[in-house]
């Protein structure tokens, strides 16, 4: 349940409007709310600001589509990660406005308009064309959590010259998610050029010697750049959190 419906349902009750029965029937499965194959957090959007995500990753299409009707009932936006495209269909006929990102594997479904909270704008930057389906994921969970977002794609250190002529836009952004695989140099390069948090995310994009992503990471970890957050492998939910975090006024 957000703060705008809770708001709107009490404001009901003392007016006299909404009977204390159907509030008390609102209100009965928060803070959580157990179904069989999950416990749903109610309570999240009015303690952390945004509603339990749902991680697609290892759920049945139909254990999806059940908690998103629950969450659906408390008017909650609703954002689903790392969602396989077969168990896309059966969800988009239970919700048919929801909206499907192939690329990024996320699933959004937008109750009430997002509304803008955040106090500047959150720049997310890619190194490369190939680590584009992690940037989206951070773009769009960004947005969802009310915060205006820009990009840069394809702008890693093989040619600098693309990231140097976009200093200000990078000096502009009070939040950057710096994404990169290979050996993940690009947010060391951006965190030594701007005086804002740099949250960098390592992807799983390189060759041999990369590891499936550990190289780049490591090299995050280690950057001489200050200022430099790391989250974990393609991890573009967990930055874009982050700077929506920071983001808050």
């Amino acid at each position: 349940m957000n703060v705008a419906h809770l708001k709107k349902l009490l404001e009901g009750v003392q007016r006299g409007q909404v009977p204390v029965g159907k509030a008390l029937q609102e209100l009965k499965h928060l803070p959580y709310e157990e179904i069989d194959c999950a416990t749903i957090d109610h309570h999240r959007h009015l303690r952390q600001g945004a509603p339990e995500t749902i991680f697609g990753a290892g759920k049945t299409a139909a254990q999806v589509i059940s908690i998103m009707r629950r969450m659906q009932e408390k008017k909650n936006n609703i954002l689903v990660t790392r969602l396989d495209r077969e168990k896309v269909p059966p969800v988009k006929r239970a919700f048919h406005r929801s909206r499907y990102y192939p690329q990024s594997r996320v699933l959004t479904l937008v109750n009430h308009p997002v509304e803008i909270t955040g106090k500047g704008t959150i720049l997310v930057l890619c190194a490369g064309t190939s680590d584009i389906p992690v940037a989206e994921e951070a773009i769009l969970t960004a947005r969802m959590l009310g915060n205006r977002v820009d990009h840069l794609y394809d702008v890693g250190v093989a040619g600098i010259h693309r990231l140097m002529s976009r200093r200000e836009q990078l000096m502009a952004a009070s939040v950057l998610v710096v994404i990169a695989g290979m050996e993940g140099a690009l947010p060391s390069v951006v965190a030594g050029l701007v005086d804002r948090p740099v949250i960098a995310v390592p992807t799983s994009v390189g060759y041999g010697s990369h590891f499936g992503g550990i190289t780049a990471l490591l090299a995050m970890l280690n950057s001489c750049a200050s200022g430099v957050t790391v989250v974990n492998i393609d991890n573009g939910y967990g930055a874009a959190f982050a700077a929506s975090q920071i983001n808050k006024p």
